[in-house]
């Protein structure tokens, strides 16, 4: 493979060449079943732990592939790379183990914990830059830097190295099964996941189905398949940092498009049930990317019943901080997080009777906060609303119909809820 390669050149014989590469450094990751999403889905689910990797993320292997296949020369002027994390976390461990110096760009919407452990991991190799709010505000420095610098630019995904290195996951599913499964589902960023495991399955496993899940706030590898070209998303939801991914990248875009992948597009509020399903009964910690591929189950991927299925389970780097809000998330998504805007009167007693007539036994205020107060008598509250199942919001809501204060549901459209979540 030359520097940067044909577009879209990444054969199986590349990812056999990048897993010796690693082999001393990286061991295989493990391949669990999961009894809980095999009942739920009537499927044979298995999860590729890529969360179990030294950086907790598939991400070492294209980076450590890339960036060992330097010739001397060209790791002497060092290396820069962007990242929303996980890659940034693989290039640290893989300079700390090469020896080479790197500069890595994140944006502000890096959780703290990542930026620990890219620290951590790059030892004295490694220097931190936040620049923007976005990956692709991080990637605009990161280019500029190279090109100033002579640094060499270690892509995340857009780079047949790269692809070839998180072919290997692929490569090891196969291994471990013993057999290639019916379908292999994979979390979609930039796309160096899916383009890895498309280009090993093409040669050796080709009638495997591969589907790539993509967050709904960031689907852009389908809108580069629909306009026959990498084109960059007009919005953005960076909630799903690992795979909020604005453009992809040219090389991924022309693997996928020459193999054509299903791809299905996973609600946000989705991703952090199952992100807390995947705590709670498997005892798992998964960010949001991670927690994608296994979020995109269902009936909607038309799997027969029985069909053996493995999820790459893409990473565990999660921020603890961060699950207020994924628990906020998932409660909405599930129906059972409400907010209100009720005119309460002013007078001891009125929360109460509130409560008393409105709320079921198992239902729960989680929210009171009084937004302001148009005259003595009454005033305006934002009430938020925890239903103990999503079912009993017909009868709260009938409820509401019957007291006399006025009442207005937020609902999860309305911009004044981007406030609350």
């Amino acid at each position: 493979m030359s520097e940067h390669g044909a577009v879209g050149a990444v054969t199986a014989a590349d990812a056999t060449e990048a897993a010796r590469r690693f082999a001393d450094v990286l061991p295989p990751t493990p391949l669990h079943r999961n009894e809980r999403l095999s009942r739920h889905h009537d499927l044979n689910v298995w999860l590729k732990r890529e969360d179990l990797t030294p950086v907790r993320s598939y991400k070492v292997r294209g980076a450590y592939n890339l960036i060992s296949r330097l010739p001397e020369e060209r790791r002497a002027q060092g290396v820069v790379c962007a990242s929303a994390g996980n890659h940034a976390q693989g290039v640290a461990f893989a300079c700390a183990a090469l020896g080479v110096r790197a500069r890595v760009y994140l944006p502000r919407t890096t959780p703290k914990q990542k930026r620990d452990r890219i620290a951590w991991l790059g030892d004295k190799q490694v220097r931190m830059v936040v620049d923007g709010d976005t990956y692709d505000d991080a990637a605009s420095a990161a280019h500029r830097d190279a090109e100033e610098s002579g640094a060499v630019l270690i892509p995340p995904f857009d780079d047949p190295r790269t692809i070839a290195g998180q072919a290997t996951v692929a490569r090891e599913i196969v291994d471990q099964l013993g057999h290639p499964p019916d379908a292999v589902v994979v979390p979609v960023g930039g796309g160096g996941l899916l383009a890895g495991t498309l280009a090993w399955l093409a040669e050796t496993a080709p009638e495997v189905s591969v589907i790539g899940a993509e967050p709904r706030g960031a689907p852009s590898m389908a809108l580069a398949l629909e306009r026959g070209a990498p084109a960059p998303l007009d919005d953005l939801d960076p909630f799903v940092d690992g795979a909020a991914v604005r453009t992809v990248g040219t090389h991924t875009h022309a693997i996928a498009a020459r193999t054509r992948p299903t791809l299905v597009t996973v609600p946000e509020g989705r991703i952090c049930v199952e992100m807390l399903d995947l705590y709670q009964a498997d005892g798992i910690i998964s960010e949001p990317a991670g927690a994608l591929a296994s979020a995109a189950l269902g009936p909607e991927l038309g799997l027969a019943p029985g069909a053996t299925v493995v999820c790459v389970l893409s990473g565990g780097n999660n921020d603890v901080s961060r699950y207020a809000e994924i628990v906020e998330r998932a409660l909405i998504y599930e129906g059972r997080k409400h907010y209100f805007l009720v005119e309460f009167p002013q007078e001891p007693g009125a929360l109460r009777r509130f409560i008393d007539d409105v709320l079921g036994p198992d239902d729960d205020i989680t929210l009171f906060e009084y937004v302001k107060r148009n005259n003595r008598e009454t005033g305006p509250a934002l009430v938020g609303i925890e239903l103990g199942a999503a079912e009993n919001l017909a009868a709260v809501l009938a409820r509401m119909e019957r007291i006399p204060h006025r009442v207005e549901r937020i609902a999860p459209d309305s911009p004044l809820f981007t406030f609350l979540t």
